[in-house]
């Protein structure tokens, strides 16, 4: 199982407490950028735990001082080069993530525990509850970098955040800190980053029966 064995992983830390079952990107002295590779294993991940009875709730954060960085482009590129990927299939990975995070039937929590850029970014409307540093900000800087929006962005950011707003962010790159994005909706909570240990300690204070209400809940919504 590759919740339960982290060997399997590559740049992924995953623990169950409870039952939630904590996601955290490992690359912290690549601001935990995502590679292809990652990718496949959230997705195996998510996939395994919706059928594990024992998982009520999912949280997913970033180990170190940033959330994520986005895509790793370059490694995406380098493995493209050497004939392990073909640009659909690249393509493909990022759909199939941006799918089950649409569909995924469980409670899905984001802890963006530093900033975030791309498709950090543009991910987070997908899930249920996102809570954030102080420190943390958002940017996608799209047009910077020659790429179009990522994430279903140019349908959830407009809704958010308004279509002004929305494409300040996508095409110009307004970087947004966390307490703008609180005012917006875009998150739920912000805490000091001293005091973001809160939300784990909130999180496992949650009984085993109130999680699986929350599990009915979402699956009836």
């Amino acid at each position: 199982m590759l919740i339960m064995d982290n060997k399997n992983l590559s740049h992924i830390l995953c623990s169950v407490d409870n039952g939630i079952l904590n996601i955290r990107l490992n690359r912290p002295k690549n601001k935990n950028a995502i590679t292809i590779s990652m990718y496949k294993d959230l997705i195996k991940i998510l996939h395994e735990s919706i059928h594990n009875s024992t998982i009520y709730v999912v949280t997913l954060t970033g180990n170190g001082s940033f959330f994520s960085s986005g895509n790793d482009f370059k490694s995406s590129l380098t493995r493209q080069n050497q004939g392990d990927f073909d640009i659909k299939s690249i393509i493909n990975v990022f759909k199939e993530f941006i799918e089950m995070l649409i569909r995924y039937p469980k409670l899905l929590i984001a802890i963006v525990n530093g900033p975030a850029i791309g498709i950090a970014v543009t991910m987070l409307p997908l899930f249920d509850i996102v809570y954030a540093a102080d420190s943390a900000y958002f940017e996608t800087p799209f047009t910077r970098l020659g790429l179009s929006a990522e994430g279903c962005s140019t349908y959830t950011f407009p809704n958010i955040f308004g279509k002004s707003k929305a494409s300040e962010m996508l095409y110009l790159g307004y970087k947004m800190s966390a307490l703008e994005a609180k005012h917006y909706g875009f998150i739920n909570e912000v805490y000091k980053d001293q005091n973001l240990d809160e939300v784990w300690t909130y999180l496992k204070k949650l009984t085993k029966l109130s999680l699986e209400l929350t599990d009915g809940i979402r699956t009836f919504y």
